[in-house]
């Protein structure tokens, strides 16, 4: 896992019900427990920081305390400063410890000038774990010295302080750990690391559900980047969505105003000509870039082509019609246009898996049940594990991601799946397949790759329809969930 997996793996438990108190309370004991399968009752030395990873240190020493051991703890920081609740909460409880009665000394340190060799047989790095970004700050980089002077046994607690969780690689300085005791799953820098920083590793579930991975969550909004406060027009994504047909001019109109509820800057639907001005009419906020006929065609591939190069994700499909000559232009699309692209609705149609292999860029395909079989020539079955396994199988040969619409989403690339249970019966109504098309395109424009853009769009557009639906019961339509998908992000 990414130090941000586990965040949202973190979060995502939380909304299952399961507090973060509970996973640091495992977490630490966890590390008491590892600590006491190598060492018999001794002394041990543990430093923290103002993090998680100190938390887990706070709850460690009452574990081992009672475990019959001698625990110092140093907190190199001030305590107003504890980041979070929960290690506050653990600080505050050895605080109620240190009262004479039991072998605990708790210090604080904010200046390193105090630190001091330590004779302790075990020694714990719980300063930053997976919260190091470049050079180490004082006191923590005296610190690290202090540790790794130690002649005990060092252990670290997630990510030795100074690796960088996310490539292994060791920017200043960082712990020598004989042990690092990591949560849930290794953490990716742990797997590069040298093991002259890691020594060995230990993983230790804490009681995070696969459901909490497996399926989407808010803690999966942590994955949004933030908004560069010194952006201006454009740089945070544009999209041109393709599509309409005298039938549907709603479509694509859903479509870009979804893009723009998703964050980007700017949203063009190019479309045929005669519905270029109903799809002005429909908001102020919409662009529109007018092509020839009724119907997309051979004609306008060129145009389209080269429009495309203006914008940094496409949206495909979207009220586009069945006829033969749309159908050429479609392929022709797909394979040309040199961006990111969501494939939706009767473009898919048109399609076989074996055309989008040729697309060197993200695709993602976003059909329903019906859509599904006209692209691969299978029915979705009934059993959910079973379907999972086919949306796998389309996915690999497609070189796509699939986001399969249903009362659970079944997103899919390579050998990654997630599901997505936000949504309800009110959804079935026209045009919220086109918002989360929409939406997709949005998040794949703002930089996200396909798998994460399909499963974060179909978490968000599932919610704004469950915000719709405490509002108007199932009876709202796409144009009402529209205003609910900026209150999700």
């Amino acid at each position: 896992m990414t130090p941000k997996d586990m965040m949202v793996a973190d979060a995502n438990a939380e909304a299952m019900g399961i507090p973060r108190t509970s996973l640091m309370e495992n977490a630490g004991r966890g590390l008491s427990q590892v600590i006491s399968q190598h060492k018999e009752p001794c002394k041990v030395t543990i430093y923290a920081g103002n993090g998680g990873n100190g938390g887990d240190g706070f709850v460690a020493a009452r574990y081992l305390l009672n475990m019959g051991f001698e625990v110092e703890v140093y907190l190199l920081s001030d305590p107003a400063l504890i980041k979070s609740r929960e290690a506050s909460l653990n600080w505050e409880v050895l605080q109620s410890i240190n009262k004479g009665t039991s072998p605990l000394k708790v210090e604080v340190l904010k200046d390193s000038a105090y630190l001091h060799p330590t004779s302790a047989e075990v020694v714990v790095d719980a300063l930053l774990g997976t919260g190091v970004r470049g050079n180490l700050r004082e006191p923590v980089s005296t610190a690290v010295d202090v540790i790794n002077q130690a002649r005990g046994l060092k252990v670290a607690v997630d990510m030795p302080t100074g690796v960088d969780p996310g490539s292994g690689m060791v920017d200043d300085k960082a712990v020598r750990a004989d042990i690092t005791v990591t949560f849930h799953k290794v953490k990716v820098g742990l797997n590069i690391a040298s093991v002259e920083y890691v020594g060995s590793i230990e993983v230790c579930d804490i009681g995070i559900p696969l459901e909490a991975e497996l399926f989407t969550g808010p803690g999966d909004l942590l994955r949004r980047g933030r908004r560069d406060e010194k952006s201006h027009k454009g740089q945070n994504g544009k999209v041109l969505v393709i599509g309409g047909s005298k039938e549907y001019s709603g479509a694509p109109a859903l479509a870009a105003l979804a893009a723009l509820g998703g964050g980007v800057d700017i949203s063009v639907v190019a479309c045929p000509q005669e519905l270029s001005p109903i799809i002005r009419s429909y908001s102020p906020d919409l662009i529109v870039h007018s092509l020839s006929n009724e119907f997309l065609n051979p004609k306008d591939t060129e145009e389209l082509i080269k429009l495309s190069e203006k914008f940094d994700a496409v949206v495909l499909g979207c009220g586009i019609g069945m006829e033969e000559e749309t159908a050429l232009a479609v392929n022709d699309l797909v394979v040309e246009i040199g961006k990111p692209m969501v494939i939706d609705a009767d473009a898919l149609k048109m399609l076989g898996p074996g055309v989008i292999p040729r697309r060197i860029h993200d695709t993602v395909i976003t059909p329903h049940a019906g859509e599904f079989y006209e692209f691969s020539g299978r029915t979705p079955p009934q059993d959910l594990q079973d379907k999972m396994e086919m949306v796998k199988e389309v996915a690999l040969e497609s070189e796509s991601t699939v986001l399969l619409k249903g009362a659970v989403d079944i997103i899919a690339h390579t050998d990654r799946i997630k599901l997505n249970r936000t949504g309800n019966p009110g959804m079935s109504v026209g045009g919220t397949g086109d918002c989360l098309a929409g939406l997709t395109g949005a998040l794949l424009a703002q930089g996200h790759g396909g798998f994460e853009a399909a499963f974060l769009a179909a978490y968000i557009n599932g919610m704004a329809g469950d915000l719709a639906a405490e509002e108007y019961g199932y009876n709202f339509s796409a144009t009402d969930l529209l205003s609910y998908i900026p209150r999700i992000f």
